[in-house]
């Protein structure tokens, strides 16, 4: 088949409340085979349109797979960059250009700038989109994408905004019968329920900057995380469903338990116990054989550093473990040792923080875990 798409995007702010139109024609005989009209959250209009390129080539692709097809749109940016004229320099643009170039690849695309007045029927929807998106989403009204929201915060005197998304791993057998599981012990595979968690996850994660509950926050653009097999899994669930990058860091490995791993916490208490209270709320002593959180912080803080230098002014998903993402947002809230335990971090939970270098930090959620069906 010769299919032609349609497509446009727009935004009510810049960012602000977006959505996606298309459409997909038979080119043989004029008729829409496929309308969309999808809300896109809290974006810009340059996301807004790539959006609605990716929803319609896969539209198109599901009709006919091997369809040769004809993109029509009036974004003289989407035209250019996806011919291969102009270089994608954007973060997000680069994440939704990346997904287009998988799309099309090994297929027969043609891109066409067209004039706004010719794209009227993708424009309608959306506006439709916009218009039946209803209100923005709650923790979005009072977000400042550039600086910290709240108006007591100092402003940094670095423009660019990093942004972690925290993911823990997926469950363990060791997990599931709540024993302790560290960087320097037994090394276990995701379970079963822990696969599910790191799906599930990574369908959450593919929501973001573009709808769900995160719409308003970039999408990522790389994916950095432990090596330890739990965490390396969950990212790799991650890194197949989103198509990002993915970079090992040592210095993200959970902390040594010592002797103590792969015992219950019951089961240290009884056999350690003066070893044990000794250990609990100390910022030096370490477990027999293990790790104090004075250096674990600061091998923490060396892949803290990294992320910043690497990453500056994007938004990374950091895949790790209970104590580096409580050191992680430690760091972003400012806090005293107590930060290293006063979070519950859960499994396949996420949290978000953003980072304007070492200046200034801004704490968006915490385990959070509406995505999990178990």
């Amino acid at each position: 088949m010769k299919l032609i798409i349609e497509a446009d995007g727009g935004s009510r702010g810049n960012p602000g409340i977006s959505g996606a139109g298309a459409v997909v024609i038979d080119a043989a005989t004029g008729k829409i085979l496929r309308e969309i009209s999808e809300a896109v959250g809290i974006a810009t209009n340059n996301v807004a349109e790539y959006t609605a390129l990716v929803l319609a080539l896969e539209a198109a692709f599901e009709i006919d797979p091997a369809a040769s097809v004809m993109v029509r749109m009036d974004s003289k940016l989407v035209v250019e960059q996806m011919s291969g004229r102009w270089k994608i320099k954007h973060p997000d643009m680069m994440a939704l250009g990346s997904k287009v170039q998988k799309l099309i690849a090994s297929k027969d695309v043609e891109f066409v700038w067209i004039p706004r007045e010719q794209n009227g029927l993708a424009d309608a929807l959306a506006n439709k989109a916009m218009d039946y998106s209803g209100a923005p989403i709650a923790s979005a009204v009072e977000f400042n994408l550039a600086e910290p929201s709240s108006i007591r915060a100092p402003r940094p005197s670095t423009g660019a905004t990093t942004t972690l998304i925290l993911v823990r791993h997926g469950r363990t057998a060791l997990t599931e019968s709540r024993k302790i599981s560290g960087g320097d012990g037994e090394n276990p595979d995701l379970s079963e329920l822990g696969r599910q968690d790191a799906r599930e996850v990574a369908e959450e994660l593919a929501k973001f900057g573009h709808s769900g509950n995160f719409a308003y926050l970039s999408a990522p653009t790389a994916i950095v995380h432990s090596p330890i097999a739990r965490a390396q899994q969950t990212a790799q669930a991650i890194a197949n469903r989103v198509s990002l990058p993915m970079v090992s860091s040592n210095d993200l490995s959970e902390i040594g338990f010592g002797d103590w791993d792969g015992l219950t916490n019951e089961e240290v208490f009884t056999a350690h116990e003066q070893q044990y209270n000794a250990w609990r709320g100390s910022f030096e002593v370490a477990p027999p054989g293990g790790e104090s959180l004075k250096d674990f912080d600061a091998r923490v803080r060396k892949a803290f550093d990294s992320i910043l230098a690497n990453y500056s002014g994007q938004t990374v998903v950091v895949v790790a473990h209970v104590m580096p993402i409580r050191a992680l947002l430690r760091l972003a809230n400012d806090a005293q040792v107590a930060g290293f335990w006063r979070t519950n971090i859960g499994p396949a939970s996420i949290s978000i923080a953003r980072y304007w270098g070492l200046e200034a930090a801004e704490v968006i959620c915490t385990n959070s875990t509406a995505h999990l069906s178990s």
